[in-house]
């Protein structure tokens, strides 16, 4: 009923967008002499806050510039493999499967991490596609499907290929190098680096993994999972609604969003272009956000933050059990922030008590000072320091 609800609310405000739309145009516009003066600019402040504030944000687009090109390489139901190239990027660039959140953000949130990373491989990332988008008819997807995603897009990638998880993913991705390493796949990844993630959240648990600690999978079950209204194409489509992982991702740092967006009202009113830019540009990306599937979402909860499940020995793919142990082709890194309040320092580097058959040579792990969740993958410190640690490890461990 809530996800109704919230439809309704977005169809009932629609005129009044409308109107603000036209509003702004008056009170923007040069031939308009108030326009230039504070009561213009101040009408036109509050105009723009109030349609930012009540617009659906879009998928937004990697937009990398013209000297890139993007393409579709393997399109599945709930998941598009992209590639990556940019003009003069060399020939034998080592190739990096970017795994992406699935999480609530698109796959562009790694706008920056991609952008970094192509100077120096040949890059491909999971784009993960809205729940609400696939029809019914197109299955389920859980966690199980998640690894199964991870493997072939590895397989269809080639040999020699090495991957990076950012947070959540980095659950799926280790269950998939270890399910290869068992199998002594020929495709198995040279490397994998595992970023900000939550492998073992009972180290240093954040206030994220409290909640889901001491609430339950049954509570998640009961309250956030709601059915996909119609008109969207995954109508009657048991979800994990975006737009409830948004009002989350605020309220843990509420203080800060109500700054940021006061900040902005007065940036433009002063006629800060800049100032207004740089924070209109973070809340467009940050503002969009995608359904989860529930059986994905449930799962998720259930077996990293709720039971444990890889650490303790547990996790299983499709009633086959999952063993780090048997990784030992595969080198692993683990990189952390400082300040990360997402997941817990320790967290991730938990992984490498887990490969246990894997060369000491083969582990790296980098704690980034400075830096939070977010500048762990993106900002100038992850390009100038994290970047380059992780080039040397993936050209140190990269298969012939």
């Amino acid at each position: 009923m809530l996800y109704y609800l919230y439809e309704m609310n977005h169809a009932a405000l629609a005129p009044w967008r409308a109107a603000a739309d036209a509003g702004l145009n008056f009170w923007k516009n040069p031939a308009n002499p108030l326009s230039s003066t504070q009561m213009g600019r101040s009408m036109a402040a509050s105009l723009e806050m109030f349609e930012r504030g009540t617009r659906r944000y879009g998928k937004p687009a990697f937009d990398l510039g013209p000297d890139v090109t993007e393409e579709v390489v393997l399109a599945k139901p709930f998941c598009n493999l992209l590639h990556f190239t940019r003009d003069g990027a060399p020939a034998d660039a080592r190739k990096l499967l970017i795994v992406a959140p699935m999480s609530g953000h698109y796959a562009t949130l790694l706008r920056g991490t991609v952008d970094a990373m192509l100077d120096h491989c040949d890059v491909y990332i999971t784009d993960w596609v809205d729940a609400r988008a696939v029809p019914v008819a197109s299955g389920s997807f859980d966690l199980d499907d998640y690894i199964d995603y991870v493997m072939e897009f590895v397989r269809f990638i080639g040999r020699s290929t090495s991957l990076m998880a950012v947070c959540q993913p980095s659950v799926p991705v280790l269950a998939a190098v270890s399910l290869m390493n068992a199998a002594k796949d020929p495709m198995t990844p040279a490397a994998m680096i595992l970023m900000g993630g939550p492998i073992d959240t009972r180290r240093n648990p954040t206030a994220v993994n409290r909640l889901a600690r001491e609430k339950g999978v049954d509570w998640f079950r009961s309250n956030v999972i709601m059915k996909v209204p119609p008109p969207n194409p995954g109508f009657m489509r048991e979800v994990y609604p975006g737009f409830l992982q948004l009002g989350g991702f605020m309220t843990m740092n509420l203080d800060r969003h109500i700054d940021a967006h006061r900040e902005l009202f007065w940036h433009l009113v002063e006629g800060d272009g800049d100032s207004a830019e740089k924070q209109t540009e973070f809340y467009d990306e940050y503002m969009s956000v995608m359904d989860l599937t529930a059986e994905f979402y449930l799962q998720t909860v259930e077996k990293v933050f709720v039971n444990h499940d890889l650490p303790r020995g547990t996790f299983t793919h499709r009633n086959q059990k999952v063993d780090p142990s048997a990784i030992t082709e595969t080198a692993l890194m683990t990189v952390e922030g400082e300040r990360d309040d997402i997941s817990g320092v320790g967290q991730t580097e938990a992984s490498h008590d887990l490969c246990t058959s894997l060369a000491a040579s083969k582990k790296l792990h980098y704690l980034q000072p400075g830096v939070g969740h977010y500048g762990v993958f993106n900002g100038s410190r992850f390009r100038k320091e994290i970047v380059p640690r992780i080039v040397s490890f993936v050209n140190a461990n990269a298969k012939a």
